[in-house]
């Protein structure tokens, strides 16, 4: 990799997001998520020793739609992934996409100094990230 151009996970990352508290229910975050087109949510720390989360659409389908439980009756923090995995924003999109293949994930919060400044996806690794380097 020493003699190849490194594109940063600062370079792709969107710096865009919406965060939710973890009381919230999940038909608030519903709400949130329709009135904001997107299906990732980061949920806030509780206190400054805390961990971020993270609620997608597809963990509401799993644990809530499909077993017919009522969204307005679920907090977000029934359903939510906490910890999740954080990159760095320094660390080079190669070793990136390889955490987002190892792990399995679909998206993935950027921290510095233990606060929130993006996400990155698999999709903005290659449409932002890989389009650069082949140029």
């Amino acid at each position: 990799m020493n003699d190849k151009a490194i594109i940063r996970v600062r370079d792709v990352m969107k710096t865009a997001f919406i965060t939710i508290e973890g009381v919230a229910t999940v038909e608030e975050a519903v709400k949130m998520m329709k009135e904001n087109k997107t299906s990732v949510l980061v949920v806030n720390k509780r206190n400054p020793d805390d961990e971020y989360g993270m609620i997608l659409a597809g963990d509401i389908a799993r644990h809530v739609l499909s077993k017919d439980r009522p969204a307005g009756r679920v907090n977000v923090y029934e359903v939510m992934h906490k910890p999740v995995i954080t990159i760095h924003p320094d660390m080079d999109i190669r070793y990136c996409s390889r955490l987002f293949a190892q792990y399995d994930l679909v998206r993935a919060i950027v921290v510095e100094d233990r606060e929130i400044i993006g996400l990155v996806s698999p999709i903005s690794l290659v449409l932002d990230g890989l389009s650069q380097l082949a140029e």
